[in-house]
């Protein structure tokens, strides 16, 4: 190069002190003039993700400059020959290990940036719930770029480790095929824009809950009981999720009535109406609605359509009208109309009649089987059976 000629014509410490001043100023010149600079423009703008980037990218800049002038002295042969240290030596204990830091500080700070502006974007409210998925993606690969550089720099040749890379790459693809199927699952739940955090959904197995963290290998819900809910991405991914938080946070309530056939309906229907309005938790806008489903065994079915401002609140606002249409009916005198059942007991059989004890051998024929016998009266006398009670006096 022809800045390298010009270094290499000159005495060796001028060519040192010249490489050294010009990148230590200019080290100086990007920390005290051109970062302040950019911190003072950037903070005229809307969005922090340019603070993020000047701050995470600073002390890269600055010490790239700085660093700079010792890999170049590595490579100015008059300096080298100057050195009482081989060219090998002191490339091996300067010149490497200056690019090596370069390198590792830039994708420190690349690796930062993005990680950083991922939490500013999910602290903003924006739908990037899962942009974790793809910061830990990005994660690995500025780590595999970084330890691929550094093997470069150091002249290390990679073909061997590539070899074993791949096999090692087929046993863990085996061992570790569900985890990588909960990471693919997570990115596909991502690119789908199925949910965020802070929505409300419900799982096809009848579990509904609030997003609380969307991982790599999994989603975890917070149930209303207070119970934390861990779910594989794979099984998210495979399954049908209704989010009862999109497009809109609002959701309709519905809350069946019965009424008695026979009842005025306009009056019915103003008093559903008028209750819905006075609870606190019902939206005024869309505007509460009756409407007669059909004509039941026993009742006219009526429906009350009204909406609330969260999924969350919709068993609550359940509960507050049915007390309120239950006290509201029973003072207007409106019946709600139920099944009645008559009940009857009965207790066993009456047993059979018992038969008479037989007449016993020589015993008196007074007292037979009722056709001639006679029996005695209470008065004293006898009864003939055939006399229809008349005593035989």
């Amino acid at each position: 190069m022809d800045i390298l000629a010009s270094l290499d014509a000159l005495p060796p410490w001028q060519a040192a002190a010249a490489v050294l001043v010009v990148s230590l100023g200019a080290a100086f010149v990007a920390e005290f003039v051109v970062i302040r600079t950019a911190r003072r423009l950037v903070t005229r703008t809307e969005t922090g993700l340019d603070e993020i980037a000047l701050a995470e990218l600073r002390l890269p800049l600055v010490a790239s400059l700085a660093l700079a002038g010792v890999f170049v002295l590595t490579r100015i042969e008059g300096v080298v020959a100057a050195v009482p240290v081989s060219a090998a030596a002191l490339e091996a204990f300067f010149g490497d290990p200056a690019l090596t830091i370069v390198v590792l500080l830039w994708a420190w700070g690349l690796n930062e940036t993005v990680n950083r502006g991922v939490d500013y974007l999910q602290e903003q409210g924006a739908r990037y719930d899962f942009a974790p998925v793809l910061s830990n993606v990005w994660t690995l690969v500025v780590a595999v770029g970084t330890v691929g550089t550094v093997l470069y720099v150091w002249e290390i040749d990679v073909t061997p480790l590539l070899a074993g890379a791949g096999i090692a790459g087929i046993a863990v693809g085996f061992a570790a095929k569900d985890t990588v199927a909960n990471f693919f699952g997570g990115v596909a739940l991502y690119f789908d824009d199925t949910y965020r955090v802070g929505d409300f959904v419900e799982l096809d197995s009848g579990e509904t809950g609030t997003v609380v963290k969307v991982g790599v290998r999994s989603t975890t819900l917070l149930t209303r009981d207070e119970v934390l809910v861990t779910v594989p991405n794979s099984v998210l991914n495979a399954t049908k999720v209704i989010n009862q938080s999109a497009p809109s946070r609002r959701r309709r309530v519905r809350v069946p009535v019965g009424v008695a056939y026979g009842t005025d309906l306009d009056a019915l229907e103003g008093l559903l109406v008028d209750i819905a309005v006075a609870e606190k938790l019902v939206l005024d806008s869309p505007k509460p609605r009756c409407r007669l489903r059909r004509f039941g065994d026993s009742a006219l079915e009526y429906e009350l359509l009204c909406w609330v401002s969260s999924p969350t609140r919709r068993a609550k606002a359940v509960h507050r009208l049915n007390r309120a249409i239950h006290d509201e009916f029973a003072e207007a005198g409106i019946e709600i109309p139920y099944p009645k059942r008559d009940v009857s007991v009965t207790g066993p059989a009456s047993a059979a009649a018992t038969p008479a004890p037989p007449t016993a051998a020589g015993g008196d024929d007074r007292v037979g089987d009722g056709a001639a016998g006679a029996v005695d009266s209470p008065a004293g006398g006898t009864v003939d059976p055939a006399s229809d009670g008349e005593s035989d006096r």
